[in-house]
This record gives structure tokens, C-alpha cells and sequence, in this order.
């Protein structure tokens, strides 16, 4: 089958839009978790397509985010789902190519337009295989309150050091809590505090695959330094933040009554329609002034083809088409936050959304440290990251009694690590 799709791959890779034309009108069906981007896809991002590719029309049929992953799969198990497939990064889009229910793209000329990072989430182990074009990831960094830090006379911080003399600035003159985020859900204490700032520790991909192989492990001062800087976030979170939700900490923030918050980009179009301050955003503080700087530009969601399309050749050209600039654009813009994971330049509208996405110029990109290969086994990596963050923060664990946890937890199913 491998063959055959590879074949089909190559050929459709040379369609065009002319050769689209002479051929019978075809439809294609557009699989979705993302329900909410509806009236996006149908007015902006398919017309632009169709206007390109004469003789395709395309058609985005969602489903419910919850219900996506049981619905998609009894589609393909009873051979009606669609031609197109969007893809959750990882696992579970992993195990629908080792079904047969996901072709191989990386022959693609548009996948020529995304880097190793990228590819990550939609690729076999091993990485001779991508089976998903990807479409966008999400950047991890902090957004402040830009009136509040000019009133008090902070700059934006580059360095650890100054980072934390603008918290004790801001604590000090108590009109802010100087951070918005709590503890009580876990995964955002992980989220956006050990994965948001560890990158600068372990090296980003350096670190992350030094895990994969066994030559790194979670003892290693690179990645238990990240915990002691998290633990001196305690005395500036406020009170009570232990009992603290997410949706606390995002009003918090919009409401004006917290100065910084750690963030993922994915908030932008709500702190926009939200708070009435002027906002901006910094990447993570190095070390030392002049260390290189890294980010978690996680990766987030993809598309790919179905094998048993009756339009091989129109699905390619589609997915060809989201490898383009003209797609990287679109998608960004519509939904800012949600950055192109391709190598074009985008420009975006959205101010706070054009400063995230920057930081790419000026910072080496990474994913989420436990998101590949790592979490498959239990006790889960992803999930017991959540559980040390927060204690770490909290002060109920110590950095090294975390990172001493998780290495034995890891090294407990996965061989490398023995």
C-alpha cells in the first residue's frame, strides 16, 4: 500500500490548477475538531483555494472537539470519512498512519517549506515518514500589561535578573500582583511555567532529544534548574493562588489587576476582545545577557490526506497548497495566535500576535519537552510534569525530589532511560 501511495504522492505533486480545470468538478471533505473556525474556513480560507484551483470545491464538515477522535475513527473503520483529515499532533495522528488511515506526504513539494521542528508532530519515530502537513503551532512566552509597567517605570525584561527585580518592583508598590497564575489546574504550571521557561536550561531541541535518546535524564541540572527558578515564583502570585483556576488567572489579568501574565498565544484573541489596557508580550529571560534564547513553539495542528479518497490528485493539490505562503497568511491572520509553522515570512495584522511570532527571528524554536515518545508509558511523563510543577511552586516538593521523581517514573517503561 506504501508503494501505491507513494506513487499516487509523487504524481499529484505535479498537478496543477489547469490540469484541476479539465477535470470533472470534485468535492472534497474537510475533517475537523475545530468547530469554532467554521465561518473562517468557509470565508476566507476556501475561496482563496478554490479560486486558485478551478474544478475543486472544498467542503468543512467539524465535529465536536470532545467527540472528534471516537467520530473520526468509526468514519475511517467504515470507510466514509473524508478526503482530508485534520491531525492532533503526535500519538494519536501516529497510530491513524500505523492503521492506513493517514498517506505520506513528505514527498509533497510544499513540505520542502517546513523545517525538522515542524515536521515533528506529524512524523514516525524514526522520521522517515510525515503523514499531516502542518498548519500551525502555538508560542509560549509572557504578556504584560503595557500601561501598568510604564507606570511603574519598568522596562521589559531580558535577563532572569531583571525579571524578577521588575516582580519585586511591582510587588513592592502593591497596585499589582505582579503574576496571574495559579496552581490549582496543574497543567498550566507546566504549561507555561516549566515549558515555557525551561528551554532556555536544557537547549532547547538539544535537551528534548538528549531525553528521547537516553543521554540526558531529568537529574541532570538542566532540567531540575528550571524547577528552582519555578519555585521563586511563589512570592509573586499573589494570594491564595493555590486555590487559584485558569479562568482565574485569565480575569485576573484582563481586569487589570495583575501586571504579567505567563502565557500561550492561544490567548491573544481573548485578551483582545477582553481587556481595555494596551498589552505586549516578552519571550522567556535568558540566563545572562547574551545567551542564546529559545522558545516552545509547540506544534498544534496539521491536515492529511485519507488513502481511500476517490480524489487523490485534488487532495494533494490541497495539501500542497497549505505548504504555501499564500495559506501561512490566511490561517495566521484569521486566527491570530495560531502561528504557521512553515518557513514563509507572515506578516500579521495583530500587533501582539506579530511580536510572538518575531521571537522566531531572534530565538531557536522548540516543542513541549514530553509531548514525543516520552509520554506513552506510566507513570505519565506529560502528566506528572503538571503534578511537579505545581508542587514545586506550591513549595510541598523540591526541585531535585521532582526531578529525582520523574527520572525514576520514566526510566520505570521507557528502555533508554535504564
Amino acid at each position: 500500500m506504501k508503494n501505491t501511495l507513494k506513487g499516487l504522492l509523487l504524481a499529484s505533486t505535479f498537478v496543477g490548477a489547469a490540469g484541476m480545470a479539465a477535470a470533472q468538478d470534485v468535492t472534497l471533505t474537510i475533517e475537523s475538531w475545530r468547530n469554532d473556525d467554521l465561518t473562517i474556513w468557509q470565508d476566507s480560507i476556501i475561496p482563496a483555494f478554490e479560486a486558485t484551483h478551478p474544478g475543486i470545491k472544498v467542503t468543512f464538515a467539524p465535529t465536536a472537539p470532545a467527540e472528534y477522535n471516537a467520530a473520526l475513527n468509526s468514519k475511517l473503520e467504515a470507510g466514509s470519512a473524508g478526503d482530508l483529515i485534520t491531525c492532533r499532533p503526535f500519538d494519536a495522528s501516529l497510530s491513524l498512519y500505523e492503521k492506513g488511515h493517514l498517506a505520506p506526504v513528505q514527498d509533497l513539494e510544499g513540505m520542502a517549506n517546513f523545517g525538522s521542528v515542524a515536521k515533528a508532530g506529524w512524523s514516525t519515530d524514526d522520521g522517515s515518514v510525515t503523514y499531516c502537513v502542518p498548519m500551525a503551532s502555538v508560542i509560549h512566552g509572557f504578556i504584560y500589561n503595557a500601561d501598568a509597567l510604564a507606570e511603574l517605570g519598568i522596562e521589559v525584561p531580558e535577563t532572569e535578573d531583571a525579571f524578577f527585580a521588575a516582580l519585586d518592583k511591582i510587588k513592592e508598590d502593591g497596585s499589582y500582583i505582579p503574576m496571574a497564575m495559579g496552581t490549582n489546574d496543574q497543567w498550566e504550571a507546566a504549561t507555561m511555567g516549566y515549558n515555557n521557561i525551561g528551554p532556555n536550561y536544557w537547549k532547547g531541541e538539544d535537551g528534548r532529544l538528549g531525553l528521547i535518546a537516553g543521554t540526558q535524564k531529568l537529574t541532570d541540572d538542566a532540567w531540575v534548574a528550571p524547577y528552582r527558578t519555578l519555585a521563586r515564583w511563589k512570592d509573586y502570585l499573589g494570594d491564595g493562588f493555590e486555590a487559584q483556576t485558569y479562568p482565574d488567572s485569565q480575569n485576573l489579568f484582563t481586569l487589570g489587576r495583575a501586571a504579567i501574565y505567563p502565557a500561550g498565544s492561544w490567548e491573544i484573541a481573548g485578551f483582545n476582545a477582553q481587556a481595555d489596557f494596551k498589552m505586549g508580550a516578552f519571550y522567556p529571560p535568558v540566563k545572562s545577557a547574551g545567551d542564546d534564547c529559545y522558545i516552545s513553539d509547540h506544534t498544534d495542528i496539521a491536515i492529511g490526506m485519507n488513502p481511500k479518497t476517490p480524489n487523490p490528485d485534488a487532495a494533494m493539490a490541497f495539501l500542497n497548497w497549505v505548504g504555501s505562503a499564500e495559506f501561512a497568511s490566511l490561517y495566521a491572520n484569521a486566527l491570530p495566535g495560531f502561528f504557521s509553522l512553515s518557513n514563509h515570512s507572515v506578516t500579521m495584522e495583530d500587533p501582539l500576535a506579530q511580536e510572538f511570532v518575531s521571537w522566531r527571528e531572534a530565538c531557536n524554536s522548540t516543542i513541549r519537552s514530553t509531548y514525543q515518545i516520552l509520554s506513552r508509558g506510566t507513570p505519565n511523563l506529560e502528566n506528572e510534569t503538571w503534578n511537579a510543577s505545581a508542587n514545586v511552586i506550591r513549595g510541598s516538593e523540591t526541585p531535585e525530589a521532582a526531578g529525582q521523581r520523574l527520572q525514576e517514573g520514566l526510566a520505570s517503561w521507557y528502555a533508554p532511560q535504564q
